[in-house]
């Protein structure tokens, strides 16, 4: 079912840009295009929510009567820049409700989640178009405007394609998502394969692509799920944007190779010091009093107070 027919709206040219001729520079070229493709897209999003409201009522409702879609899609996130647009200059675009199904008096947000929570910090009234929609033209409003609009992270449309899945055939998946089916299948895999919890604990990492969050996957299938959450969960790991704490729990998940030491140990001159051997569970290290008596004294001497002066060093670097 194409959106067209969905909101019975009037179809928005999507023709893009003709693209550049072919320049000395190709790399500008390219970029100049990817610029344009991003201005036509979010054009066409712009239009789609301007022609919702062309002909409609627009009414306000009491946020308290409005809850949001019974299929979760977008992960809480910073809408900052959001709350101030809509201070400074009032609710723009109205979102797309519905009567609730089974609760007279109340609604469910087909589209405008973030407005909504936007609208519902600042204390205001949200201004809302209502339509009668089935569950199945709910949903799938809800994923090709979030389609359009491409603000949703891959791991945000990875988990509404698999909370889709348990209410929905595949078909209607793919018209709301607008993927292929091998494509939704790799979204299905992915989130069997990743803890609940670790991605919550995560958050919706923007940026962050398929190819990484498998390879976060694979390391979490050689590793303790539970351990990641935990890991994650810690003060100094939330106090990370979401990108940055994904990419510190695939470095620390990853596993650390064995620095290897040398043989002997040689000072700067060029003195033989001492010679090691390691093993994963040993290292011994074997000096020559007679040829490093010196190396050997500092050993037994001032060793330990140094390595106990380094880790009191340590200790007040986490607690800054």
């Amino acid at each position: 079912m194409s959106r067209k027919n969905l909101l019975n709206l009037i179809q928005v040219d999507a023709d893009m840009p003709t693209k550049a001729a072919v320049s000395d520079n190709k790399l500008v070229g390219q970029v100049a295009n990817s610029m344009r493709e991003e201005k036509a897209r979010q054009a066409r999003a712009d239009e789609i929510e301007r022609r919702l409201s062309e002909g409609q009522a627009v009414i306000e409702l009491d946020p308290a009567v409005v809850e949001p879609s019974f299929v979760r899609d977008r992960m809480p996130g910073d809408i900052a820049g959001l709350l101030a647009s809509i201070r400074d200059q009032g609710q723009q675009v109205p979102i797309l409700v519905r009567p609730h199904p089974r609760e007279a008096g109340r609604y469910q947000v087909a589209f405008g989640h973030r407005r909504l929570r936007a609208i519902q910090e600042l204390g205001q009234h949200v201004k809302a178009i209502v339509r009668s929609l089935t569950d199945e033209e709910l949903v799938i409003a809800q994923g090709q405007e979030n389609n359009e609009r491409e603000d949703l992270s891959y791991i945000e449309k990875s988990r509404f394609a698999h909370h889709l899945k348990k209410r929905f055939p595949r078909e209607v998946i793919i018209s709301a998502m607008s993927l292929d089916k091998a494509e939704i299948s790799r979204m299905f895999a992915l989130i069997d394969q990743i803890p609940v919890d670790l991605i919550d604990a995560i958050g919706p990492a923007p940026g962050v692509g398929r190819r990484s969050w498998q390879e976060l996957a694979e390391l979490v299938q050689k590793s303790s799920g539970q351990d990641a959450i935990e890991i994650v969960r810690g003060e100094d790991m939330q106090r990370m944007p979401s990108q940055d704490r994904f990419k510190a729990i695939v470095a620390t998940l990853k596993p650390r190779r064995t620095v290897r030491l040398p043989e002997v140990l040689s000072a700067q001159s060029g003195e033989r010091l001492a010679h090691v051997k390691q093993s994963k569970t040993k290292l011994e290290i074997t000096i020559d009093r007679t040829e490093a008596a010196d190396f050997a004294a500092f050993l037994l001497n001032d060793a330990v107070a140094l390595f106990e002066e380094r880790r009191a060093n340590s200790q007040l670097k986490k607690e800054a």
